[in-house]
């Protein structure tokens, strides 16, 4: 027995394809605002980890199950006293101290400087080098609390990144205006994926599995 079925109309495919195209955009707007986000790197100061014009792939949905982590690259919106845009412009800076972590800078015991988290010192590969010379992990001395709530976070590129230490440097010690709300964060930078021969995952360097929690 042969099943004959009735053909469809070509012409049907064409009354169908701005339904299909206006279903891929949708998908594509909510993915955009709720879970995934490219951003592209403007400036040096995550050097040499981020180049200027890299494109990292953010996940914005992770931190809707759990609070930042040390040593994640994350973007978020800058306070208007780190950016002068009241509508927050976006930085991308890695975090050194979560809420409650004691931040010191330096320990001198070794061959180089090192911050201490929570009594353990930190090493650094990350920083960014040149000529063999690697940035110092600060270049002055600190001793601050993370307050809840808030993190504190550094470029790569120490000596070319407006980050937490240089408005704590501005502000006269304020803790606060240091350091970024939680809830100003966008999301987890997980990837750089442009340009193709410089594609990687941005994970957690190791020495942070190290740091005790405070």
């Amino acid at each position: 027995m042969i099943d004959e079925q009735t053909e469809k109309p070509r012409s049907s495919f064409w009354k169908e394809l701005p339904i299909l195209l206006g279903v891929a955009i949708l998908v594509a707007v909510l993915v955009r605002a709720f879970v995934l986000q490219t951003f592209f790197i403007p400036s040096p100061s995550m050097e040499n980890t981020l180049q200027i014009d890299d494109r990292v792939l953010v996940n914005k949905l992770v931190y809707d199950f759990r609070s930042p982590h040390r040593g994640e690259v994350i973007v978020f919106k800058a306070p208007t006293e780190w950016s002068g845009n009241p509508a927050g412009e976006d930085f991308i800076k890695r975090v050194i101290g979560v809420p409650g972590d004691h931040v010191i800078c330096c320990d001198r015991t070794g061959p180089k400087e090192r911050l201490i988290i929570n009594g353990k010192p930190l090493d650094e590969p990350y920083i960014y080098s040149a000529n063999g010379e690697q940035d110092k992990p600060a270049d002055q001395d600190f001793d601050i609390t993370v307050p809840q709530g808030r993190l504190w976070v550094m470029g790569d590129h120490r000596s070319a990144s407006g980050d937490s230490l240089e408005h704590w440097q501005q502000s006269g010690q304020d803790i606060t205006e240091a350091t970024i709300p939680e809830d100003r964060v966008v999301g987890r930078a997980f990837t750089i994926f442009w340009p193709v021969g410089r594609a990687t995952w941005l994970t957690v360097p190791k020495p942070f599995d190290a740091i005790p929690n405070p």
